[in-house]
């Protein structure tokens, strides 16, 4: 009887240690997927941002094609084979670059902040000075300074404005 308690423990024994290398194969499986689905997560970020500053450079690119065509043409005005006493002749030419100029930036999605004759907003504008307005209402904008942009209802740069302080 002895005997058979002893064959019984030692068959106890040995499911109980078949069972632990069996959950410690379960858990280096587990570990190994865990391990392989990191390195392939890595790979995707690595790709991904390369990817992204590949897309960046080529966007670039495309503004600075269009961009070095107004340059070009910056060039050309200043060109002393084309420099005459025309003044009017030489505006006319100047705002035709600025408008070839304006039209590259919207294209590129750059839109201007003009907030004249708006309430004034700390998070689109900032105020340089008050100034009392017999016809602005306190707290709107008189003048804009310098206009603001943004970029896909990003800011990039707020306008710089004069408020009204209201009637003296």
């Amino acid at each position: 009887m002895e005997e058979t308690l002893e064959k019984e423990e030692i068959s106890e024994e040995v499911e109980k240690l078949v069972e632990e290398v069996e959950e410690n194969d379960a858990l280096a499986v587990a570990q190994d997927k865990y391990l392989r689905l990191f390195a392939e997560f890595e790979n995707y970020r690595t790709r991904s941002a390369k990817e992204q500053l590949e897309l960046i450079g080529t966007a670039n690119g495309k503004l600075l094609t269009k961009l070095s065509e107004v340059k070009d043409n910056f060039d050309r005005a200043f060109a002393e084979e084309n420099k005459t006493g025309d003044l009017a002749a030489f505006e006319k030419g100047m705002k035709l670059i600025q408008e070839q100029f304006d039209k590259i930036l919207t294209e590129f999605g750059l839109e201007t902040i003009d907030p004249t004759g708006e309430v004034f907003d700390p998070n689109l504008h900032e105020a340089l000075m008050n100034q009392p307005s017999e016809t602005v209402p306190e707290g709107n904008v008189i003048q804009v300074f310098q206009k603001g942009y943004k970029i896909k209802n990003k800011l990039l740069k707020t306008a710089k404005v004069i408020v009204s302080s209201g009637k003296q």
